[in-house]
C-alpha cells in the first residue's frame, strides 16, 4: 500500500489511536520526497532516527509556500494533480504561494467527510447557494474546488453559483433565496464573509430580509478582504439572523488555508448534541488533522489552555508538508481549538518559522540552480 492509499484509507476509517504511527510514516515519506523541507529539517539537526513524535516533527511557516517548492518531488505528476494558488499580499515579495495536490481524491474525502460531520450532520440534500466561485471560473482556488464538490455531494439538485471573480452577484442571489423562501425550501448558503457582508449591504439597500426555512445553514469560510461592511464572526452570526431568519446554531464559521487540505469548523448545538447553549465558539478538526499551539522560537508545543501559534499536522497534505504552522494565535485544549486572532509578529519571526530560510534560498535558485541552498 501507497503512502498515499495509507492515507486515504485513514481517512474513510479513521482511528485516533492510529494517528501517531500514521503521521510519522508520512513526515519520513515527506523528509526523503520533499527537497526543501529535508533540507530545512537538516538544517535544524532533525531527520527521521531522531523524532520521536509528532511534536518533534518540524512544521514550516504557511508563508514558505511562497518561497520554495514544497510539493513530492519523488512522482509524476497525474494528470489530475492540482496545483492551487494562495491570495496575492501586498507585503514582502509579490509571489502567491503554491500547494501541489497531486492525488485530489484525498483532498476530496477530507473536505466531504468534516462537513458531512459539521455542516451536514442530518444527511439532508439542501438548494445550495454559492457566494463564491466554483473551479471552472476559479480553479487554482482550493476553497472554490471544495464549494464545488460540496455542491455534487449535499446539494438537491437546486443550486446557484451567484459569484464570478468580479464579485457576488447579489441580485440573482436574492432572486434564488426569495425562490426558495416562496417554495419552503431550506437553503445551504456558502461563502466568504466578504461575500456575506456585500449580500446584507445588498438587502439593506433594497429593504429585504428572509425568514428562511427550518434547516437552512449558512458556512462563513471568513476572509476580510472586500468587504463592504466590516464584520467579525460574531456579526455574521446577528446579520444571518436578523437578515435571513437562520438560527445561530446554523451558522458555522470554517477555518482553513490553502495550504491546508483540511478544515475545522464550530462546533454548535447543530454538530454537537450535547454541547451547552451558552458555550463559547470554538473549533473542532478531524481526526486526520492534529492541531496544537506552539511557542514560535522553540516551536514545542505550549500548555494546554495556554496561547501559541496554530500548526498543524495534516495527513491529508501527503504530497507537500503535513507541519504547517500558521500566522494565527489559538488555544487548544482538549480537542476544542479556539482562534484568537493573526499575530503581528507572526512574519516577522524568521528564524523559527523558516520565512526568512526559504525566501532566501528561493532567490539563489533563481540565479544559480533548482536546488535549495543557504
Amino acid at each position: 500500500m501507497s503512502i498515499y492509499d495509507r492515507v486515504l484509507t485513514f481517512i474513510h476509517s479513521p482511528d485516533r489511536e492510529a494517528f501517531e504511527s500514521v503521521a510519522l510514516e508520512v513526515f519520513r515519506y515527506q523528509f526523503a520526497s520533499v527537497t526543501a523541507y529535508q533540507t530545512y529539517c537538516l538544517e535544524l539537526g532533525v531527520n527521521p532516527s531522531t523524532v520521536r513524535s509528532i511534536d518533534d516533527i518540524p512544521a514550516v511557516s504557511n508563508a514558505a509556500f511562497k518561497h520554495a517548492n514544497l510539493s513530492d518531488e519523488s512522482i509524476a505528476l497525474p494528470i489530475a494533480a492540482l496545483t492551487f494558488l494562495t491570495s496575492g499580499t501586498t507585503q514582502g515579495r509579490e509571489r502567491r504561494g503554491r500547494h501541489a495536490v497531486p492525488h485530489p481524491e484525498i483532498y476530496r474525502a477530507s473536505a466531504i467527510a468534516q462537513l458531512r460531520t459539521m455542516l451536514f450532520p442530518d444527511d439532508r440534500k439542501l438548494a445550495m447557494l454559492a457566494l463564491h466561485p466554483t473551479a471552472d471560473s476559479m480553479p487554482q482556488s482550493s476553497l472554490a474546488t471544495m464549494i464545488g464538490w460540496c455542491i455534487a455531494e449535499f446539494g438537491s439538485g437546486t443550486n446557484l453559483v451567484a459569484a464570478s471573480v468580479e464579485g457576488v452577484d447579489s441580485a440573482s442571489a436574492i432572486k434564488f433565496l426569495d425562490d426558495a423562501d416562496t417554495q419552503r425550501e431550506p437553503v445551504c448558503i456558502m461563502g466568504t464573509t466578504a461575500a456575506f457582508a456585500a449580500m446584507v449591504s445588498a438587502m439593506r439597500e433594497r429593504g429585504i430580509k428572509f425568514r428562511l426555512s427550518h434547516g437552512t445553514r449558512l458556512m462563513d469560510t471568513g476572509g476580510a478582504k472586500g468587504q463592504a461592511m466590516p464584520m467579525q464572526a460574531t456579526d455574521v452570526i446577528r446579520h444571518a439572523g436578523e437578515m435571513f431568519g437562520i438560527a445561530p446554531a446554523m451558522v458555522i464559521n470554517e477555518y482553513g488555508m490553502t495550504e491546508l487540505c483540511s478544515q475545522l469548523y464550530d462546533a454548535t448545538t447543530f454538530n454537537c448534541a450535547d454541547l451547552p447553549h451558552t458555550a463559547d465558539r470554538f473549533k473542532l478538526a478531524p481526526i486526520w488533522l492534529r492541531v496544537s499551539a506552539r511557542d514560535p522560537v522553540t516551536q514545542r508545543p505550549v500548555p494546554e489552555g495556554e496561547v501559541g501559534l496554530l500548526t498543524f499536522f495534516d495527513l491529508a497534505n501527503v504530497g507537500s508538508v503535513s507541519a504547517v504552522m500558521a500566522e494565527d494565535l489559538g488555544i487548544v485544549e482538549g480537542g476544542r481549538v479556539r482562534v484568537i486572532g493573526r499575530s503581528a509578529m507572526g512574519a516577522a519571526r524568521g528564524c523559527a518559522l523558516a520565512i526568512g530560510q526559504f525566501a532566501d534560498a528561493s532567490s539563489r535558485d533563481f540565479e544559480k540552480s533548482s536546488r535549495l541552498m543557504r
